[in-house]
């Protein structure tokens, strides 16, 4: 990755700046596609946050993003992958992805909404598209993907 960016363990601490991001980078999407619910959201984000599996994206040591790689059987779910709109387009997305993803062996798994270019750069890295039910993509990268 670039010097000025570096990833740290989150701690209980950011649960208000992961809820923040979320809204920030997720908003609009989510509001073309079911209308954003900002209780909902909060909600969510409150019950799937998990500071042990999950690190803040620090660009000049200020937070731009998070993710998360949560283990559950025998997959790891790539999560709450958040990087504020002024830091995407950079390849900073591409950079952290490549990092986190060589620290694993395991199947990859994730959701993504319908429409996100996200999807794109998911596709990249050796995801492929599972399901889709018209709001939610779900993707799974097996280890020998690579990219």
């Amino acid at each position: 990755m670039p010097p000025e960016v570096r990833l740290r363990p989150a701690t209980p601490d950011d649960l208000e700046t992961v809820i923040a991001l979320k809204e920030r980078v997720m908003r609009a999407d989510l509001d073309r596609l079911i209308g954003w619910d900002p209780e909902k959201s909060r909600a969510r984000v409150i019950e799937h946050f998990s500071p042990a599996h999950t690190r803040m994206i620090l660009v000049d040591d200020t937070t731009a993003g998070t993710i998360t790689l949560r283990p559950e059987g025998g997959d790891v779910w790539l999560e709450m992958f958040y990087l504020a709109a002024e830091h995407q387009g950079r390849g900073l997305g591409t950079s952290v992805l490549t990092e986190v993803l060589a620290e694993t062996n395991a199947p990859l798994r994730l959701q993504v909404l319908v429409g996100s270019p996200a999807q794109r750069l998911y596709a990249r890295h050796g995801f492929v598209v599972e399901d889709d039910d018209g709001i939610d993509v779900w993707m799974r990268r097996h280890p020998s993907a690579g990219h």
